[in-house]
């Protein structure tokens, strides 16, 4: 239970036990490559989890490294606990790790392609037709995007540079995987060009607070995700913003202390 390998690939979904409304069924870890094996987010730090990881590293014929989309605890928490499990192994990501990436540098079979938006270090990992997520694309619903000047912009432009390649397989941080890639990308694309539309029609219309901002482009959001839709309604604002298109009277103010580590 928890351990999925991808028919048609030589991937394998080890899915932790920690369901929320963010986390859909749990966060996913997952393992690809044979002698050794590479394993894109750990996860949370649950030992059910860690001990399926490691069994499945085992099975590829040990751990040749660690690539982390970003550095939200729900991926990265188990490095440690990983690594004193599977053995001494470098882990790369854009930030904090023992090999730094950049977009377009290769980690064993993985190739890093800089998707920022929900987190500044973003990266999505692609090894033959096979794209790692990460929190840019999930199996189900939306991602929120960092309420940040040019968070919205970088994340649509991550998107379509994903969307221009020959991809089959996305494999998501949470979620299911999703075989149909252009129809996803494409999908979220539209999304958010969706969100967008209405959020001008709402600002067209003279609303200006974020509640009723929100009750006129998110108000399919269910309200335990109202919260998160307001992070996204922000970057949504600094986007329109850097165009020229945001009227007077918006507060573009984010909290002091808020914690985007979900």
């Amino acid at each position: 239970m928890g351990v999925e390998p991808v028919d048609g690939h030589d991937v394998t979904r080890v899915r932790a036990d920690n369901p929320s409304p963010l986390t859909l069924d749990g966060s996913n870890s997952w393992v690809a490559g044979r002698d050794p094996g590479w394993v894109v987010d750990p996860g949370p730090r649950l030992e059910d989890h860690l001990e399926r990881l490691e069994e499945e590293i085992a099975r590829r014929g040990g751990l040749g490294g660690i690539a982390l989309t970003h550095r939200h605890p729900d991926h990265d928490e188990a490095v440690p606990a990983l690594l004193e499990r599977a053995g001494p192994a470098p882990v790369a990501a854009a930030m904090g790790g023992d090999v730094a990436l950049d977009d377009g540098q290769t980690f064993g079979p993985l190739t890093a392609v800089a998707v920022p938006g929900h987190s500044p270090d973003h990266l999505a990992f692609v090894a033959g037709r096979v794209c790692f997520t990460g929190d840019a694309v999930l199996g189900q619903g939306s991602v929120f995007i960092a309420p940040q000047a040019g968070a919205m912009s970088a994340y649509l432009e991550g998107l379509r540079r994903l969307r221009a390649m020959d991809l089959a397989l996305l494999c998501p941080g949470h979620g299911p995987p999703v075989r149909t890639a252009r129809a996803k990308l494409d999908e979220y694309l539209e999304h958010r060009l969706d969100r967008e539309r209405r959020l001008v029609a709402a600002l067209d219309q003279g609303h200006r607070d974020e509640d009723d901002l929100l009750d006129q482009a998110w108000s399919d959001v269910p309200p335990q995700l109202r919260p998160v839709a307001a992070l996204s309604l922000k970057a949504h604002l600094h986007k329109l913003a850097e165009e020229g298109r945001l009227p007077s009277g918006i507060d573009l103010s984010t909290p002091d202390g808020l914690d985007l580590a979900v």
